[in-house]
């Protein structure tokens, strides 16, 4: 059963809980027993959502190592035991049962007492992260994704749901609108719930807790909360959360500037799913001044949610002056494919071009480009790597910017 591709979507779904428990689950305990159940001795923070997961763990682990704290990383684009950085070598998940249990051996024998955990739906439902004794169960947000896998939002929510079952303390978002569902999950567990939000009353909020922090966006707001929820939760002062904030730096491909002397803006950003890319060009929307374009480019991953295309699609026609669809990881489907169905969710008269080749999409952007309009590049950020077929080739996004904005630079 292992050992063959299912292709039908119904067996799939009926084999997959088979899969995971007869399969997965036997494969995390035997690694979590080799490397000798390395959380035993670590005060672990599990950080899970759709969006804002990375940028969250960062935030944690950057509060404790600010505040004196030896602590350990492990998120789907870095890693880190103390202060030393380790490439993970993942693409977008939390890595299998074997490469996660040794970054926790390692995190504990380096002496650190704290571990932050970055935990995706994929991960949780396939008992990646089983014997992780939790403490802290962080959840940013719940919004339309990975429906290729989960099928439902239900499904989606329980499989997210499973870190707070397996956590001492569940940090919640208050204004997301799965708060209540995962509040009673934690109430039937009898957890302690710790809540933020911005919109709706909580535990923690900005009135209650001012800070300065330079990440932009309200979404960013988001994730800052939710960080100082899980420090207090963390006994790390006030005054050490603060001054911890004001220091963070943006994360690579995480609303990244590419500057070389262009007379317009370029960003690099992970945005993936919709709620993701409707919060990044919002945010940008703000930063432009009157008159100038808005400039998106991405695509959406091959093998995954067919759902989100036209969606992704609507959102930018309607935030966007100007789209490039082209190319991200298609995978073994067709590229032209992926675009046309993005396409599909345009609104008539929205200004949009289909180059499926990602550097000629990123040229033919950066070559549009006016004084003072922005120019983002969405849907890969970080990663180094673009799959097509089953083959992993080579990939930046920031270099293929760099050398899109070199062409027109005068000489």
């Amino acid at each position: 059963m292992i050992g063959f591709r299912i292709k039908n979507k119904t067996l799939k779904q009926f084999f997959r809980p088979i899969i995971n428990f007869g399969y997965h689950l036997p494969w995390a305990i035997f690694w979590t027993l080799y490397y000798r159940w390395p959380t035993r001795k670590l005060i672990v923070i599990g950080v899970t959502g759709t969006d804002g997961k990375t940028t969250t763990s960062n935030l944690i682990w950057h509060i404790l190592t600010c505040a004196g704290k030896k602590a350990g990383l492990v998120t789907s684009i870095n890693a880190k035991i103390g202060h030393q950085e380790e490439d993970t070598g993942l693409h977008v998940t939390t890595p299998d049962p074997k490469k996660l249990q040794h970054f926790l051996s390692k995190i504990s024998q380096a002496g650190n007492r704290y571990a932050v955990v970055e935990a995706t739906s994929h991960g949780l439902d396939q008992y990646r992260l089983w014997g992780i004794n939790f403490y802290l169960g962080v959840i940013t947000n719940i919004t339309p994704e990975h429906l290729d896998y989960h099928q439902n939002m239900t499904a989606y929510a329980n499989a997210k749901a499973k870190l707070i079952q397996q956590s001492q303390i569940a940090i919640l978002n208050r204004d997301n609108d799965w708060f209540s569902y995962l509040e009673l999950i934690a109430k039937k567990n009898h957890k302690q719930t710790i809540t933020y939000g911005i919109k709706n009353q909580a535990d923690i909020t900005i009135k209650k807790f001012s800070h300065s922090c330079p990440l932009p966006g309200i979404y960013n707001q988001y994730n800052c909360l939710a960080a100082i929820a899980a420090a207090k939760a963390l006994k790390i002062t006030d005054q050490q959360i603060k001054k911890a904030l004001e220091s963070f730096a943006q994360l690579k491909g995480r609303l990244d500037p590419v500057i070389l002397g262009q007379n317009f803006k370029v960003f690099i950003d992970f945005a993936h799913t919709p709620n993701a890319l409707e919060n990044v060009l919002e945010e940008l929307k703000q930063q432009l001044p009157k008159g100038k374009r808005l400039i998106a480019v991405f695509g959406c991953a091959g093998l995954r949610d067919y759902h989100k295309r036209p969606i992704m699609g609507k959102i930018a026609s309607q935030l966007a002056d100007l789209t490039i669809i082209t190319s991200e990881d298609p995978r073994t489907e067709k590229a032209d494919k992926i675009a046309n169905q993005i396409a599909a969710g345009f609104h008539s008269g929205a200004k949009k071009k289909i180059i499926v080749d990602r550097s000629e999409a990123i040229d033919f952007a950066i070559k549009q480009a006016q004084k003072n309009d922005i120019v983002v590049i969405l849907g890969k950020g970080h990663e180094q790597s673009m799959c097509f077929g089953k083959t992993e080739h080579p990939w930046s996004d920031h270099q293929e910017a760099v050398k899109a904005i070199k062409k027109i630079l005068p000489k």
